[in-house]
């Protein structure tokens, strides 16, 4: 059997890491300024991480959700003090598109509508909401059968206002900054904008904060730039490290009832410690700090190099445009200096790297970067 060929693939087997570094099977050393597409949060290979899973796994309990899982209201309570949102509730899945699939189920149960308001160049998944992120048209955005979406222009408030005014919108989904987008930022006052207008129609409004969340902007959720609370958060990639895991935190005004969301796997014991364990080494070790530090550091870096048409971003979420495809330049940087980045469409490219990164490693991906530029 084949692998179903539907990603291009360097070919390079990565076969261990640690810190903010990868290794090959032939023993290469990588700077990982990518982070497996921002799920490795608090480094490769962190050792209180690794020793939570294999304690747990010792135990071989990999319940989810039919019967009681204390590990599930310890993350509960952990995330709810950490983040702000005490007062709200988490439902836990496996990824970032049953978060968002499920905050959009939640929208039009409360609601009774089923329209919903995205964004140009956003990403909500693969099997609710997948928009115009790609430059593929043999690409074909699948649509939920239950959701109908109409996408606006980002940091447009009266594209907004005229579609919720129809009355027939359940909910409006925005990225705190949209990662497969371009690294695009809706402004403080469009968001404040939005969550005005979802109060006056009754509108739910969604923040997806499953690339942004958890530290990567520098603060802990990237819409707390705007001050605005949202009534779902979804959440994923970074939260347990790489482990499969999504979240959807869920404002007090929705009230749960048995049947109404289901998972299987979702919320495992295995998951739920990786998950506690990333949020014990965000607080001992300051990730969130460091990531709005060394995220300033680097962008200031990266804007004094005047080939790249654009810098964009927030702490460690961060993308360079420039006025021709990436293609060749990404290649030159893994194959010659050895540095894994991401890319956004055609022209952009993306840096996600474990929030564990510090000015030294930016420094030493600045000196590859410009290798790689004059090569």
């Amino acid at each position: 059997m084949k692998l179903f060929d539907v990603y291009p693939l360097f070919d390079i087997e990565i076969v261990k890491g640690k810190g903010c570094y990868t290794y090959d099977a032939e023993g290469n050393e990588y700077l990982d300024l990518y982070g497996g597409h921002a799920v490795i949060s608090v480094g490769h290979s962190h050792p209180h991480y690794l020793k939570a899973l294999n304690e747990q796994a010792s135990k071989l309990v990999f319940y989810s959700n039919s019967v009681v899982n204390g590990l599930q209201q310890r993350l509960a309570e952990k995330l709810g003090k950490v983040s702000g949102y005490d007062d709200y509730q988490l439902f836990l899945i496996n990824s970032g598109a049953e978060a968002n699939e499920n905050a959009l189920k939640l929208a039009s149960f409360y609601t009774g509508k089923s329209r919903v308001l995205a964004f140009g160049k956003a990403f909500h998944g693969r099997t609710s909401l997948a928009v115009e992120a790609t430059d593929n048209p043999k690409i074909v955005a699948p649509i939920n059968a239950n959701n109908h979406v109409t996408f606006l222009p980002l940091n447009d408030l009266e594209a907004v206002k005229a579609e919720v005014e129809k009355n027939d919108v359940c909910a409006v989904i925005i990225e705190g900054i949209q990662g497969v987008g371009g690294i695009r930022i809706p402004t403080p006052e469009f968001l404040n904008g939005v969550r005005d207008l979802c109060d006056q129609y009754g509108v739910v409004m969604i923040l997806d904060e499953i690339q942004s969340g958890y530290g990567r902007s520098g603060r802990f959720f990237a819409h707390q730039y705007s001050g605005v609370r949202p009534d779902i958060i979804t959440v994923a990639k970074g939260i347990a490290n790489g482990f499969p895991m999504g979240g959807v935190l869920i404002s007090p005004k929705f009230v749960p009832v048995y049947g109404q969301l289901g998972t299987t796997f979702g919320g495992n014991h295995l998951a739920c410690a990786a998950a506690i364990a990333v949020l014990e080494i965000f607080e001992n070790e300051n990730l969130v700090e460091n990531a709005r530090e060394v995220g300033e550091y680097l962008i200031a870096q990266l804007k004094q190099i005047p080939e790249i048409k654009e810098v964009r971003g927030e702490g460690l979420m961060i993308g360079m445009e420039f006025d021709y495809p990436v293609k060749e330049l990404r290649t030159r940087l893994i194959k010659e200096q050895k540095v894994f980045t991401g890319a956004s469409g055609t022209n952009v490219i993306r840096l996600l790297p474990p929030l564990v990164l510090t000015k030294a490693q930016a420094d030493d991906f600045i000196k590859r970067f410009k290798q790689a530029l004059n090569a």
